[in-house]
């Protein structure tokens, strides 16, 4: 398939987990794609695994609480491909735990700073971009937490249902502009934050899972191609949409 030819994609948190998988999966498809993140390392790995398949990649670093690599990760993606086509924000972290009288200020506003104010930045300076070239489409990664919350983190929950909100907005704002704006919302899925999250035990695992009707934990790359759909021609009518991928957890 090569749905994506001709087109640049910019995936923020394009390194490892969900957005590494979304990253793979476009270039498959046939995106060029500047993968971004903060480590180097996992940076040129994935663009080797993207070369390896025949895809086109390159790596810029990005740090999301510092809104000046994001404005020159956005001038950087126009100026190596002349394009900025597709946006997938997936970088985030999940900070400490700790109930909310014991978030201490310092997780609070760093677990906000990265997840809901990185992803504003990053659509503050793609948005433009895009309108340039006639539209585009940008797929936030929230999570289900933030639909329906989670004990012992609420800086996690509160940037993550601010993502679902901010998303909504730019939709309704841009939709008339050719720019569709949509945001996945994951439950448990097989990622470094989920592996730090849970321990990576066996026992945290099975608890984990009786969350999901499906039963399991799901995997980066359900992820990306629910990701990819959104970004797709095939979801030229779906904007400002919030989609759990999350395994049948209930979402109200």
């Amino acid at each position: 398939m090569a749905q994506f030819s001709n087109k640049v994609a910019l995936v923020v948190g394009g390194t490892l987990g969900i957005g590494q998988a979304a990253a793979l999966l476009l270039a498959q498809q046939g995106a060029q794609v500047v993968v971004a993140g903060r480590d180097p390392e996992h940076g040129r790995q994935t663009v080797e695994y993207i070369e390896g398949c025949g895809g086109q990649a390159v790596y810029h670093p990005v740090d999301l609480l510092k809104p000046t690599t994001i404005e020159a990760l956005v001038r950087f993606t126009v100026d190596t491909f002349g394009q900025l086509d597709y946006l997938v924000q997936s970088a985030g972290s999940e900070g400490s735990v700790a109930n909310t009288v014991d978030c201490t200020e310092d997780n609070w506003y760093a677990v906000i700073n990265t997840n809901i104010t990185g992803t504003w930045y990053c659509m503050k300076y793609a948005i433009p971009e895009m309108l340039k070239n006639g539209g585009g489409a940008i797929v936030n990664v929230a999570s289900v937490i933030g639909v329906i919350a989670f004990p012992g983190l609420p800086a996690y929950t509160a940037s993550k249902a601010g993502v679902i909100g901010l998303t909504k907005t730019a939709a309704l704002e841009y939709a008339k502009q050719n720019i569709r704006i949509n945001v996945v919302c994951p439950g448990s899925v097989r990622t470094p934050m989920y592996m730090r999250f849970s321990g990576g035990t066996p026992e945290a695992e099975a608890y984990m899972s009786t969350f999901h009707p499906i039963g399991r934990i799901g995997e980066p790359n359900e992820v990306a191609s629910a990701i990819t759909y959104l970004l797709s021609d095939g979801a030229s009518f779906v904007t400002g949409h919030v989609m759990p991928v999350a395994g049948g957890w209930e979402v109200p």
